[in-house]
This record gives structure tokens, C-alpha cells and sequence, in this order.
């Protein structure tokens, strides 16, 4: 009997921390998780575990050589020709510096993917969320932006050989989908539509409208570049209509989904200014075009989010929310509605928490500031999806 939703782990994933510093903390992992199972919403029954992506997996995306250099340098004291190698395959800047056990976390998210791709495409279950995965900058030569695999291309690419499937990929993390949008950029049998605050001011310096892919794949590479500061409304707005029109024009097999959230307010690596309104819209969003056009076929991924106790926890519970339609969705969709988090979770993480944790599902907007230029931001971005509508 096939289950509505399976929620896929990757005990690796734990591991894929490059520094005490660095901003990328796989603890986000626990606290959403912890915060699904304290609002009795996880159940243990429909929890997979996957294993490791084997070479072969990687590298239906990646090269054999980086492969290779991810693995030397990922033992606790590389040798000198594995160093040297590391800053021509992207793996020694600030950004995504090399760390021991490097290539077993990675290909462990990496497996979890492909895990997620298979549970829905061989009918176990009509949707699957790998909360770990969602490494969209890597590149099949090197990593970028945090990631080492690139798990979402990895998990599209064992989609297309093994089953044949058109797959649109939906990509709302705020930083553009660069590495998934490059890998089939002259695929027309795979579509990437990515939602991100514009590549003039923020990495990757991509993801502009014209990027609309090349030969055979010419348009089916959809971009939706927001302004700075842009607020819940206009990004619902610009996110509604374009994905809606996507789908209608891809005619999709597979939803392949990213679920990055700092495109919130309070994420210190972006400039967007919305509220968790946004990670309550989106998932139901994508839920619905998969049922719409791909009789039910979802495999949502994780991704970036930066403020890792206040933001990522409710916005990456939603995505199972949404899934399992649970009736929180329905109890939140009035506009002035919010529910309280559960006591259980709080009491459990403050004491760990570099600061106060909310109180709720949804952010308290009433004493936010509002954005001077608002009407302009918003009309930028109308301008945009008028040029992309025109385009699909």
C-alpha cells in the first residue's frame, strides 16, 4: 500500500560540518527534526534511513578526479599532493574549505536524495522529504558555496536514467540554483525553475532572466531574481504565478524541490525581508502542483538557511507539514492566524540557543519595521514576472 509521505535521514549528514565557525551547522538538522516530533507530527513508522551514494551515483554528475580529491582530503591529516589539489577543485576557501570525513557526509546526503527519488518513482510513496539535502552550488569539478555533491542534480540525474521522467526542479533558497541550473542547462527533459534575491548583490552573481538554457534545452532554465528587501507578498506573489505557469508548461513527471529558507528576515547571509508567512506558503504551493500534474510525485530536498534557531526549525517543518497535510497547514492559512510552538521543544533548546527562541509557528510581524520603497521593490518585481510569464 503506498504511504502519502516517507521522511528520509541520513545519519552521515551529521557529520558535514566544516568548522566550529563556519555558518553552515548541521544541528539545524536536529532542532527541525525534534521540532516535528515534539508537535506529534513525525511518526517513526514512515522514517527511512539511507546509505551512502556509491562513486558510481556521484558520478552521474560529478568527475572522476573530484571524486577522488574529495575523498583524499576528507582523512584527518591529507598529504601534501591532496593540499595542493584543493584550492583547483574549490575545496579550500572560506566558504568550503575541506574537513575530515568530508566525502563520507557528503555522499551520505547524497544517498539520502537518491533514496528520496526512489521511494517516490517506484510507488512506495507519493511524496518524500530528505531534510539534509539540497546542496545546489557544487559542480561537477568542484565544490562551491557549501557544497560539496551537489545531491539535487545527483538525485535528477538517477531519475532521468532510471526512469525515464521529465523532472522540474523548484529551487526557493535565496541564493540562485546555480550548480542544478548548470548541470541541465541543454536538457530539455529536465526544468529548473529557481526563486532567489538578485545575483547583482548576492552569491552566486547568477540567475538572471536571461539564463533560459541552451540548444535542445532552451527554455527550461526559469529564473526569478527578486530585489533586495523584497517582502512576503510580493515574493508569494512573484513565486504563485511564475512556478504555477512553469509547471503548466513543462508538463512534469517528478517535483524535485529545494527548500532553502534564508530568504527570511532574520538570516544574516541575505538581504530579503520576509517572515516565516513565506515557508508556510511555499511547500502547499509545490504540493498542490504535484497534485495537479504529476499525480502526487514529490521529493523535497533542505538547503541553506542561516539562522539556524529561530528560522530553519519551523520553516524546514513546514515542508512535512504541507506534506502530510497535517491540520496545522489548514489552521494557519487565515492571514491572522498563529498557533504556539511546542513547549516541549523550547524547553529542550533554549538553554542551548545563542538567542531568545519564538514562540510560535508563524512570526509576530506587528512590531516589525516596515521597508521604506516598498511600492518600488514591489513594482521591480512585477517587472520580472512579466518578462518571465511573457517567456513561458
Amino acid at each position: 500500500m503506498t504511504a502519502n509521505a516517507v521522511y528520509i535521514y541520513s545519519p552521515e549528514a551529521e557529520r558535514y560540518k566544516f568548522n566550529l565557525e563556519h555558518p553552515f551547522n548541521p544541528i539545524r538538522l536536529s532542532l527541525a527534526k525534534h521540532l516535528l516530533e515534539s508537535a506529534g507530527a513525525l511518526d517513526p513508522a514512515y522514517m527511512m534511513q539511507a546509505s551512502m551514494a556509491d562513486d558510481e551515483l556521484l558520478q552521474l554528475v560529478h568527475r572522476p578526479d573530484y571524486i577522488e580529491t574529495v575523498r583524499s582530503l576528507s582523512v584527518p591529516t591529507p598529504d601534501r599532493d591532496a593540499v595542493a589539489k584543493a584550492d583547483k577543485y574549490g575545496l579550500s576557501t572560506e566558504d568550503t574549505p575541506y574537513f575530515p570525513g568530508m566525502h563520507e557526509a557528503a555522499a551520505g546526503i547524497a544517498g539520502g536524495s537518491v533514496l528520496a527519488a526512489d521511494v517516490v518513482m517506484n510507488g512506495q510513496a507519493r511524496h518524500a522529504y530528505h531534510m539534509a539535502g539540497g546542496l545546489h552550488h557544487a559542480f561537477p569539478d568542484r565544490g562551491s558555496g557549501f557544497c560539496v555533491y551537489n545531491d539535487a542534480a545527483i538525485a535528477i540525474a538517477h531519475i532521468r536514467q532510471q526512469y525515464g521522467a521529465r523532472v522540474l526542479y523548484i529551487d526557493t533558497d535565496v541564493h540562485h540554483g546555480d550548480g542544478v541550473q548548470w548541470t541541465f542547462y541543454a536538457d530539455p527533459e529536465v526544468c529548473t525553475y529557481s526563486i532567489h534575491e538578485t545575483g547583482k548583490y548576492l552569491f552566486p552573481g547568477t540567475g538572471f532572466v536571461t539564463e533560459r538554457g541552451m540548444d535542445a534545452g532552451f527554455g527550461t532554465s526559469i529564473n526569478v531574481p527578486l530585489e533586495p528587501y523584497t517582502e512576503d507578498d510580493s515574493w508569494l506573489e512573484s513565486f504563485r504565478s511564475t512556478v504555477e505557469r512553469a509547471a503548466a508548461f513543462f508538463k512534469p513527471d517528478v517535483i524535485v524541490s529545494q527548500h532553502g529558507c534564508d530568504a527570511h528576515a532574520f538570516d544574516p547571509l541575505s538581504h530579503i525581508h520576509c517572515s516565516m508567512r513565506i515557508y508556510q506558503s511555499m511547500p502547499a504551493i509545490i504540493h498542490e502542483l504535484a497534485h495537479k500534474h504529476t499525480d502526487g510525485k514529490w521529493i523535497a530536498l533542505g538547503g541553506g538557511g542561516y539562522d539556524i534557531w529561530r528560522v530553519v526549525p519551523r520553516a524546514w517543518a513546514f515542508v512535512w507539514l504541507a506534506m502530510t497535510d497535517h491540520p496545522l497547514i489548514a489552521r494557519l492559512s487565515d492571514s491572522d492566524a498563529n498557533e504556539p510552538l511546542p513547549e516541549q521543544w523550547q524547553k529542550h533548546w533554549q538553554p542551548m540557543a545563542e538567542e531568545a527562541l519564538p514562540n510560535s509557528w508563524l512570526d509576530e510581524l506587528a512590531s516589525w519595521q516596515p521597508m521604506p520603497r516598498r511600492q518600488e521593490i514591489a513594482a521591480r518585481n512585477a517587472e520580472i514576472i512579466s518578462i518571465v510569464l511573457q517567456q513561458l
